[in-house]
């Protein structure tokens, strides 16, 4: 069995629209984000993670830039197994080998994939040297990571707001009772913001740029306590043609993000009107949890809170929860084996 142990190599991908993150010996040993650069002649990846990202809308016309995942789910099968080959290439105990390990992977899911999806990720994974692969959903995911007891006769409702997708769950006995799944999350946030450059400001911003402003000056809502500076842009400006900067506040982003929030917001209400009245009870003890990049997003947790009349928690380092839950999985294989597919 320790031989078997030896040859055997445990990894939990958390398989992200923005990100891809891989924890190995309960360490985060990847954190990367989830785009290719492919040279257009010979097909070839030239870099993956942020030397790809470095390369994304600055490249020319011999280089193409991909995010292999769009929406939670795989939208470029080749791509997304050339990245994920290389990302866990990268992982230093591995690259170190003699002889290519058998790994056992568990791999995080969007809780509305449909099952052509779902085999579309196994066999990524497969192709890649995976001996034996378990999905699981993202909420869940989520609330292994913040600390939840997913086991007990409980509800809980978690809100993990990714790259791709908002995913809302109320967990309850280990398993998903009610969920709400949109494709309404961190990139449509940062759309927004590049429309909002666009028509109020006659400032073209590339993805990367709007996603600066929305890590510098993001807010959900316009009365925030402790505001950001305002943060300087760089753009072209679309009458003269001319590079130019503009300064925008916080105030701004959330008056360019609220469209979104407010579809954030009645997709949780949703959820609520959904959920059977025993686990509404629980929901109301306990609150709700936010994890994912997006919740970090200011004032998010208040906007959600005001909305719903319940406390509202953002977990503990948001971006790593679902990973982290991962790899509890991933370490408990037999215990959580029913939550997994």
């Amino acid at each position: 069995m320790g031989l078997l142990d030896f040859m055997t190599q445990d990894i939990a991908i958390d398989l992200g629209t923005a990100n891809t993150l891989i924890i190995h010996n309960d360490k985060v040993v990847v954190d990367q984000p989830s785009i290719v650069a492919i040279d257009r002649k010979s097909e070839k990846i030239i870099a993956v993670g942020k030397r790809a990202q470095q390369m994304h809308g600055k490249s020319h016309e011999g280089i193409k830039t991909i995010r292999p995942l769009k929406d939670g789910v795989i939208a470029d099968f080749g791509a997304s197994e050339q990245m994920i080959r290389e990302l866990v290439r990268t992982i230093p105990n591995l690259r170190n080998k003699f002889f290519s390990p058998s790994l056992r992977m568990v791999i995080c899911i969007p809780s509305g994939i449909t099952q052509v999806e779902e085999r579309a990720v196994k066999d990524s994974a497969e192709q890649i040297g995976a001996k034996e692969v378990y999905l699981i959903h993202e909420p869940m995911a989520a609330a292994i990571g913040i600390g939840i007891d997913v086991l007990e006769p409980k509800g809980n409702m978690i809100i993990d707001i990714g790259g791709g997708t908002t995913e809302i769950a109320v967990l309850a006995l280990g398993g998903i009772v009610c969920d709400k799944s949109i494709k309404v999350a961190g990139d449509v946030f940062t759309s927004d913001i590049v429309y909002y450059m666009r028509t109020q400001h006659n400032l073209y911003v590339g993805e990367r740029t709007a996603e600066k402003i929305k890590i510098h000056v993001g807010s959900a809502t316009e009365e925030l306590d402790n505001p950001p500076e305002d943060y300087p842009v760089q753009g072209r400006d679309l009458m003269t043609g001319k590079p130019k900067q503009i300064t925008v506040s916080s105030g701004e982003i959330a008056k360019a993000l609220n469209k979104s929030i407010i579809q954030v917001e009645d997709a949780v209400m949703q959820a609520l009107a959904m959920t059977p009245p025993e686990l509404a009870a629980d929901i109301y003890n306990t609150g709700i949890y936010l994890a994912g990049g997006g919740s970090m997003l200011r004032g998010l947790d208040n906007r959600i809170s005001k909305k719903t009349e319940l406390p509202v928690y953002v977990a503990e380092d948001p971006l790593r929860a679902v990973v982290r839950g991962t790899g509890i999985a991933l370490k408990n294989v037999e215990s959580f084996s029913f939550l997994m597919k």
